[in-house]
This record gives structure tokens, C-alpha cells and sequence, in this order.
């Protein structure tokens, strides 16, 4: 029951992950404006997403501007743009992942279920295994991306300099 009910939380809080994924990647409230010091200035507030900018007037008025150009955009929001895809990407394969493991605990408890006749019991598929490989294959790949960055480490070439020798052609036109 323990097991169970800690599944369904996990599964829970992955969906709301997602889902969570989903709207920090849509809402253009990756930076807005603020009212520090002399500087308050309540006409406009400006939001900068990754996807566009807003503007918003003190009257209620709120426009919005698309990003033209990869260019245009910051260099760190170009980054967050980026792995905040790749999450939601991740996270589409976690809760596919979730459903095989869902399914292999219903039926091993109900593999072991007293109360059921032996016609109503199953055992775990061939889809199930591939499965749990797969997300192994998954996590390893990953895992192995992860750590197949270059050191930062900047390697010394030697540099050797020779003294400078004069060459015997000049001798012969003097």
C-alpha cells in the first residue's frame, strides 16, 4: 500500500512537473522590470520572455512582440530557451516511463492477490522489460552525454625559439 501510494505521488509530481515545464516555457515572465531606488516608474511594466516581450501600461493595456530574430535574443535566455525545451522533451518520456511501471505493479500485486482465481492473474510482458531497458539505455545516454564534456583545462604547447643564424647566400653578393 506504502509502495503504491508513494508510485502514484511520484507520478503525480511528475505530471505537475511537466505541467509546470509547460507554463514556465510559455509565460513571457523570464524578466521583469524593477522599481528600485529613485527609479520608480509605475507607467509600464516590461516583461522579457523566452519566446517574446510585453508591455504593460498603467491603463491595463498590454502589448506583446514576438522575438524576430535568435539574435535578438540574450545569450542566457537563448540557453534557457533551449534546456527549457529539452525538459519538457524529458519529461514527456518520464511519463511515458511511469505508465510501465504502473502497469508492472498491478500486475505483480495482482499476481500475489489471494482473493483473485488463477484465470484473472498475469505476468509481466515482454513490452514491460523493454520498457525498464529502454529507460535504462535512456538514463545511461544521458548520464554519459553529461560527463563527455571537454575539461576546461587549457593545455601549454611549449613554444621553442631558435636563435636567428645568417644565411651563407649573402656572403656571396658582398
Amino acid at each position: 500500500m506504502v509502495a503504491g501510494c508513494r508510485q502514484l505521488l511520484g507520478l503525480f509530481l511528475g505530471v505537475i512537473g511537466f505541467l509546470g515545464s509547460i507554463i514556465t516555457c510559455g509565460l513571457p515572465l523570464w524578466r521583469v522590470t524593477a522599481f528600485i531606488g529613485a527609479n520608480i516608474v509605475t507607467s509600464q511594466v516590461i516583461w522579457e520572455g523566452l519566446w517574446m516581450n510585453c508591455v504593460t501600461q498603467s491603463t491595463g493595456q498590454m502589448q506583446c512582440k514576438v522575438y524576430d530574430s535568435m539574435l535578438e535574443l540574450a545569450q542566457d535566455l537563448q540557453a534557457a530557451r533551449a534546456l527549457t525545451v529539452i525538459a519538457i522533451i524529458v519529461g514527456v518520456f518520464g511519463i511515458l516511463l511511469g505508465g510501465v511501471c504502473w502497469t508492472a505493479n498491478t500486475v505483480i500485486r495482482d499476481f500475489y492477490n489471494p482473493t483473485l482465481i488463477a484465470a484473472q492473474k498475469r505476468e509481466l510482458g515482454a513490452s514491460l522489460y523493454i520498457g525498464w531497458g529502454t529507460a535504462g539505455v535512456l538514463i545511461l545516454g544521458g548520464g554519459l552525454l553529461c560527463s563527455s564534456c571537454p575539461p576546461n583545462d587549457a593545455t601549454d604547447y611549449d613554444v621553442r625559439y631558435s636563435k636567428a643564424r645568417s644565411v651563407d647566400s649573402h656572403k656571396e653578393y658582398v
